[in-house]
């Protein structure tokens, strides 16, 4: 079976995070500024020196069928949970945006 590449933005709000995980975040902030995230496939989290709302931008592939858009949003949302699991770092309210990169059409100018 295929497989469709997928393009995602999960958004969250930082939760619960104490004195020295902000310290190491905001130490750490000109490596994760909105301007250099990019989409990978291990997913770039980026955030402000505010520490309040973040973004994950990741690439997914999941195999062409029905549902395969749910998949994506799934994959997507497990990757910036295993990613702020594995920093120990609390977050809620996550949303996802998906995109089909296979859909996108791209206009070329003439």
């Amino acid at each position: 079976m295929s497989s469709r590449v997928y393009r995602l933005i999960v958004r969250g709000v930082f939760d619960g995070l104490d004195d020295s995980q902000r310290a190491d975040l905001r130490a750490r902030a000109a490596d994760h500024d909105l301007f250099a995230a990019r989409f990978t496939e291990e997913g770039t989290l980026s955030y402000d020196h505010a520490l309040e709302a973040f973004s994950h931008r990741v690439v997914v592939r999941v195999d062409r069928g029905p549902g395969e858009e749910d998949d994506a949003h799934a994959a997507g949302q497990l990757s910036a949970i295993e990613r702020l699991d594995a920093a120990g770092l609390g977050y809620r309210r996550l949303r996802s945006t998906v995109t089909c990169m296979d859909d996108v059409k791209v206009k070329r100018p003439r």
